[in-house]
């Protein structure tokens, strides 16, 4: 009877690890995914000749968010919430490895009923990224934030450049234009950064420190970004 009792046991403890180990690689898969989704939202958007970010904004940004297919709930209004990555600048003019956040509630305007919104977010200076790094950080308290000009070749006013910690843009429906934002609380999503990094991991120490390396999975994401910034910050 022991015997069988044991053997049981031991059953259930490889089907718990089994599913343990099932969960973890589902959880990678969906990280991974929405690194890739991310990637293609920025690429389509910078991709339209004349409905794309002003180049000049990109050359000058010293981190980029991308959140891709931002919902909203159905009962709650203001209740949007999604799920992105932001990479930063390095001191070389490349893009370094994407921490993962959340982002919820603000308006994100553009939208018709429950449809997704991509929002991308270009933050601007050092005083944004730091603001980024609080457990939680409210768009529009303490941060000022534009709705950026639209066009690849268009001018982009001082006031834009001097004054706005943070610029923000929405697609939704094939629309694409700069985002009135407030409100929105942007969080690190720490589950996520461990779970593609391996380790407790900050977002400080990704995307300022560069204390880890970017995991193959998750590369196109910064391989988007270099693609459309050749250039390093202007200051």
């Amino acid at each position: 009877m022991k015997h069988k009792i044991g053997a049981v046991l031991v059953c259930l403890s490889v089907l718990a690890l089994s599913i343990q180990s099932s969960a973890a690689q589902g959880s990678k898969a969906e990280e991974r995914e929405r690194a890739r989704k991310a990637a293609i939202a920025f690429q389509e958007i910078m991709s339209a000749p004349d409905q794309g970010i002003p180049q000049e904004l990109i050359d000058r940004a010293h981190c980029v968010a991308v959140f891709p297919s931002v919902k909203k709930g159905g009962f709650i209004v203001g209740g949007q919430y999604g799920k992105g990555l932001i990479s930063c600048r390095r001191a070389q003019g490349s893009w370094g490895s994407p921490a993962y956040f959340t982002i919820g509630g603000g308006s994100f305007g553009l939208q018709i009923g429950g449809q997704a919104v991509d929002l991308v977010l270009l933050i601007m200076n050092r005083s944004g990224v730091d603001g980024l790094l609080k457990d939680k950080f409210e768009i529009g308290a303490g941060a000022s934030v534009s709705a950026g000009p639209v066009g690849r070749n268009t001018h982009v006013s001082t006031d834009v450049l001097l004054k706005s910690q943070i610029v923000s843009y929405s697609r939704s429906r094939g629309l694409f234009g700069g985002l009135e934002l407030k409100g929105a609380v942007i969080t690190q999503d720490k589950s996520a950064n461990k779970e593609i990094y391996e380790q407790e991991v900050s977002a400080r120490e990704i995307i300022v420190d560069g204390k880890v390396r970017t995991p193959t999975t998750i590369r196109v994401f910064p391989s988007a970004l270099r693609k459309f910034s050749p250039k390093g910050i202007s200051e």
